[in-house]
C-alpha cells in the first residue's frame, strides 16, 4: 500500500547556519521496499558486466577439416580432426560465450527503489543551499574546507555522495581528486551510489530536481 511521507531537511547555508526548512513529501510502499530495492541493485550491478567472455568450439577453430590418418591399421586411437577437444590446440567444450547480462526493471519501481532509499538516509542527509556554485576555477581547497564547516571530513574513510541539479565543470574537477566523495547529477541518481555512501550531501535544487523526477 502507498502512503505518503514528510521529510523535513534543515537547509545550512554556506556560513554554517540554518535559517530555513524544507519539506520533502515521498511516496512509499512499505511492503516491497526491500524487494524492490535488491532487484534495483541486481538490474544495475548486471548491466556493469561486459559479457565479453568467448571461446571457440571444435567448428570455430581454424583448421581441423583433413583427418590426421586413417581410421585403422595405424594402431593408434582413431580420430577425425585435430581440432577436437580432446586435443591441445582443439575447441572447448560449453565454454563461455558472449552475452547480455541486462536486466528490465520497471520505471516506477526504480523510482520508488531509489524513494525508499532516501527515505532510509535521511538522518545521514544533509541539504544545503548551494556548493561553491560561483567557482570561476577548479580548486579543490575551497571544497575541502566548507565541507569541513559542515562537519565532514575528506581524510576519513566514509563515502560521500553530492547530489545536484546539474553537474558543474569546475565543481566536477574540484571534488575528482578527492576519493571518498562521489558527484553526481539529479537526473543521473542510482541505486549503487546512495547504498555505498554514509553521507549524502543535497542542494536545494537538487532535492527540488528528485522531487520531480522521482516522486511521480
Amino acid at each position: 500500500m502507498i502512503k505518503e511521507e514528510k521529510l523535513v531537511y534543515s537547509v545550512i547555508k554556506e556560513d554554517d547556519t540554518t535559517n530555513k526548512e524544507i519539506v520533502f513529501k515521498i511516496k512509499q510502499n512499505n511492503d516491497r521496499n526491500m524487494y524492490i530495492i535488491h532487484r534495483s541493485l541486481i538490474q544495475q550491478l548486471s548491466e556493469q558486466r561486459q559479457g565479453s567472455a568467448c571461446t571457440k568450439t571444435r567448428g570455430q577453430v581454424r583448421g581441423g577439416g583433413k583427418k590426421p590418418w586413417k581410421q585403422k591399421g595405424t594402431g593408434r586411437a582413431r580420430a577425425g580432426s585435430i581440432r577436437s577437444p580432446l586435443w591441445r590446440g582443439g575447441g572447448v567444450i560449453f565454454g563461455p560465450a558472449t552475452r547480455n547480462y541486462a536486466q528490465k526493471i520497471n520505471k516506477k519501481e526504480k523510482q520508488l527503489a531509489l524513494r525508499t532509499l532516501i527515505y532510509n538516509k535521511f538522518r545521514d542527509t544533509l541539504v544545503i543551499d548551494n556548493l561553491l556554485d560561483d567557482l570561476q576555477e577548479p580548486n579543490t581547497k575551497n571544497i575541502i574546507n566548507q565541507l569541513q564547516k559542515l562537519g565532514i571530513y575528506t581524510n576519513k574513510k566514509e563515502r560521500i555522495l553530492i547530489i545536484v541539479d546539474k553537474k558543474n565543470k569546475n565543481l566536477f574537477l574540484s571534488v575528482r581528486n578527492l576519493q571518498n566523495i562521489e558527484l553526481i547529477a539529479a537526473n543521473q541518481l542510482n541505486v549503487l551510489s546512495i547504498i555505498k555512501a554514509q553521507k549524502l550531501l543535497i542542494t536545494i535544487n537538487g532535492l527540488n530536481k528528485i522531487n520531480e523526477i522521482y516522486n511521480g
